[in-house]
């Protein structure tokens, strides 16, 4: 994938191989920082309110100072689709870390480190049209997942093994209550309701997931926060994970097992023409 030349800092924009930080970074070193995956289809950005809001809360949860109000923040973003003349699917890559200083487990007196990328991004057609496969894995990362901070690791060795498998996605469980996916909120649906864990400390609380829940307001299809087991999951009539880089997309095999019959159903169908609706993408899946 394409990344974009043009990378926008707390220093104003840049070359793309011009970014230079100290060794001694905080992100580096702590893992102390947040992040956000923004989508932008046809150069245009979608659930940008939702994502600027969750990285202030995100800031708040470390006490991270952001260097920019939420106001500079969507002016600066929206001069970097300009900037690199972005005019097709894509996605913003945005960091915050506590800054460069020394190393010390305590919080420095120093300014924090910003940036911000684009990178070519199509969306995923054939697997939103045939759906994936999944697995299930222990839950072992720690318990305020709420923040999109960049200790990403337990996520990575869960989406590795998923790869290893020749799978999509890890759905993640506690003591087989199932949370959700390694980069991803998960659902089940059961007869005409959809479940999803509430929003708790041991999620992230997903953009997508949030837009979901608000496009079937009007519809009589029920949305339940409640949590679901294991086995309530090997029974379900449809399974489906939502995230920025993934949108809707139907599980239709887990741990080698199908789901129903192993096609994406009828709601998660209709859940994704809801969200091209939403997003005004022209060129549907459903061509």
């Amino acid at each position: 994938m394409t990344v974009y030349q043009n990378i926008l800092t707390q220093s104003g924009f840049m070359d793309n191989t011009q970014l230079t930080y100290p060794f001694e970074e905080r992100g580096l070193q702590f893992g102390d920082g947040i992040y956000e995956v923004i989508r932008i289809y046809k150069g245009s950005y979608y659930l940008l309110t939702e994502h600027v809001n969750r990285l202030f809360r995100s800031a708040d949860a470390l006490k991270i100072t952001l260097p920019f109000t939420k106001e500079e923040l969507y002016i600066n973003l929206e001069q970097l689709i300009k900037q690199n003349n972005i005019t097709k699917d894509a996605k913003v890559y945005l960091q915050v870390t506590r800054g460069s200083a020394a190393r010390d487990h305590v919080f420095p007196d120093v300014e924090a480190n910003f940036y911000a990328y684009a990178q070519d991004l199509p969306r995923p057609t054939e697997n939103l049209r045939h759906g994936v496969a999944a697995i299930t894995i222990p839950d072992i990362r720690w318990q305020n997942c709420y923040i999109k901070s960049l200790n990403l690791l337990p996520n990575v060795l869960a989406k590795q093994e998923a790869k290893e498998q020749g799978c999509f996605e890890a759905i993640l469980h506690r003591e087989e209550t199932v949370t959700e996916c390694s980069s991803s909120n998960v659902y089940l649906v059961k007869g005409d309701t959809i479940y999803t864990h509430p929003e708790t400390n041991t999620i992230l609380h997903g953009c997508v997931r949030s837009r979901i829940k608000t496009l079937l307001d009007n519809h009589s299809i029920a949305f339940r926060e409640t949590a679901f087991n294991l086995e309530q999951l090997a029974d379900a009539d449809e399974v489906f994970l939502s995230s920025s880089t993934a949108e809707v997309m139907p599980i239709i095999m887990i741990n080698n097992n199908s789901v129903k019959d192993g096609k994406p159903g009828k709601i998660t169908q209709l859940l994704q023409k809801m969200y091209e609706q939403d997003s005004k993408i022209h060129d549907s899946i459903f061509s």
